[in-house]
C-alpha cells in the first residue's frame, strides 16, 4: 500500500504483529505535527526489549485526520499497527 504524506507517496506496511499506532520515517515527524509524549518500551519478535521517545501525531489517514501515537526511525516504510486500525 502507499499513503501520500507531505506532498510525497511513502510505502506503508500494515504490521500484524505490532500493536501500536505507527512506526514512520524521521523525514515526516516536522511534517505531522508531533509532538513528544514520553518514552516507549517495545518487545521485538527476538526477544530483545527497546526504549523509544514516542509523539502524538495528526496523521492523514482513510480521509480523515488521526491522532496517534508515533516513533520515529531511519528509513523509508511506514508500518501501521493493529491499535490504529481497531475500529476497522
Amino acid at each position: 500500500m502507499t499513503l501520500s504524506i507531505a506532498g510525497q507517496d511513502w510505502p506503508a506496511i500494515i504490521d500484524t504483529s505490532f500493536n501500536g499506532d505507527l512506526e514512520l520515517p524521521e523525514e515526516l515527524r516536522a511534517s505531522l505535527n508531533a509532538r513528544y509524549v514520553g518514552r516507549v518500551a517495545s518487545a521485538l519478535a527476538g526477544g530483545q526489549c527497546i526504549e523509544e521517545d514516542v509523539y502524538v501525531v495528526e496523521f492523514p489517514f482513510d480521509g480523515h485526520i488521526l491522532h496517534a501515537e508515533a516513533t520515529f526511525v531511519a528509513g523509508t516504510h511506514l508500518l501501521i499497527g493493529t491499535h490504529l486500525l481497531r475500529h476497522y
